[in-house]
């Protein structure tokens, strides 16, 4: 038993080297497989670690450029006025009564009476004018009436005779007729030297100017020994004074096209001028043109204004205050959100992420701001400061309050 163990235990480790003999080449390959996986590994996790962070570079500066690519803008709603509102507008003072003074004779003027800034009564002498001509042609024309009416009555005369011959026959028909048509002759003659005779006289009455009402002198603009020229001789007419009367005065004012359908006759209108600090002078409106200027779109008003202490001078600048009780209504925005365009004025509005370009139609200038009387909601974001090459349906981004905006907007 001991014999067989032992060679049973001799035969065991030729065993184990013979199977250690036969494996050999399989774990070296093994072992080689390995090292060219961990080499693979190695290699992939050093192109991966160098390829993913510039493509995730890229994919961050592409929608880093995409972001950049949409303008950030600032917006503002527009300002809703109220629709019973006051407007104010420019206006030009002028008296209820305005009229130049001219002369209606030739001559030179002799002595004038009242200097600019004097009150006057209708019918008070203003200046006289010396005439020698207008004098001479009105001794002539007399003379010529004195002619005239020595003819008509021999003529009258010798008619009459006329008349009782032919009764007796004594002279013939013919020649009574001559008579009687010559008599109607001569008078015809005597009335047009008689009317020659008062517009000789009228025109000789012109030699006194006189005020045409009740007024104050604005302008003289003569001197004695001036020529005065009617303008009947062809050569320019001179105003030799200027009268107006102030005590009532009218103030005219270019309504927009806009309100003037509530700038009707009895409408309230207060007058400011800058000399009168923290004053107002109630005025009505009277009348207007009732049609809209081509040219200006606007409607001409006139406003009656008392003025009985004359300190409202004709010729003022003057700011009309007028209540407005009709149902418009407008906006105002920031001038900072027009757009000039060739195809007119423009607003961008922003909607849904896009911006959206608006016509409008401004009203008054308040300087800062602007009136818009037709193209807005009031329910539009539009943008500050637009860019120019901005146009509709372009990509926006509105910026948050608390966030500058790119550029300083």
């Amino acid at each position: 038993m001991q014999v067989e163990e032992r060679d049973e235990l001799e035969r065991m480790p030729s065993v184990r080297n013979t199977d250690a003999e036969n494996g050999a080449p399989s774990g070296r390959r093994s072992r080689r497989w390995l090292m060219a996986l961990v080499a693979f590994l190695i290699v992939a996790g050093v192109f991966i670690s160098g390829i993913v962070p510039r493509v995730r570079a890229r994919a961050t500066l592409r929608a880093e450029t995409n972001e950049l690519a949409v303008p950030v803008v600032v917006v503002v709603q527009p300002k809703k006025s109220a629709p019973g509102q006051e407007i104010v507008l420019p206006a030009n003072v002028q008296a209820f009564k305005d009229a130049p003074i001219y002369a209606r004779t030739n001559g030179y003027l002799k002595r004038w009476y009242v200097d600019i800034g004097g009150h006057v009564k209708a019918g008070q002498l203003l200046a006289d004018i010396d005439t020698p001509e207008v004098v001479q042609q009105l001794r002539q024309a007399r003379a010529d009436l004195s002619t005239a009416e020595a003819n008509m009555r021999l003529s009258e005369i010798t008619a009459t005779r006329y008349q009782g011959l032919l009764k007796t026959d004594s002279v013939s028909q013919q020649d009574a007729d001559n008579a009687t048509s010559d008599l109607a002759a001569k008078k015809a003659i005597v009335q047009s030297m008689q009317a020659n005779v008062r517009r000789l006289e009228d025109l000789q009455s012109f030699q006194q100017i006189y005020a045409p009402f009740d007024g104050i002198i604005t302008a003289r603009n003569t001197d004695i020994g001036q020529l005065i020229d009617s303008g009947s001789s062809g050569g320019p007419r001179a105003e030799l004074f200027h009268i107006a009367a102030p005590g009532k005065l009218r103030v005219y004012v270019n309504v927009p096209q806009i309100y003037s359908q509530v700038a009707k006759p009895g409408l309230r209108a207060d007058l400011v001028l800058s000399e009168f600090p923290g004053r107002r002078f109630e005025g009505k409106l009277v009348r207007n043109a009732d049609a809209i200027d081509s040219a200006t779109r606007t409607l001409l008003a006139e406003i009656e204004v008392d003025n009985p202490t004359g300190e409202l001078l004709t010729g003022a600048y003057a700011e009309v205050h007028m209540k407005l009780a009709g149902n418009v209504s407008t906006f105002t925005i920031p001038v900072n959100t027009l757009l000039f365009r060739s195809e007119g004025l423009r607003v961008a509005a922003v909607k849904d992420g896009k911006a959206n370009l608006i016509p409008v139609t401004l009203g008054r200038d308040f300087g800062s701001d602007v009136e818009v009387v037709t193209g807005l909601n009031g329910d539009e974001r539009l943008v500050v400061n637009p860019p120019d090459s901005i146009v509709s349906g372009q990509p926006v981004r509105i910026a948050q309050a608390n966030a500058p905006a790119p550029g300083g907007l």
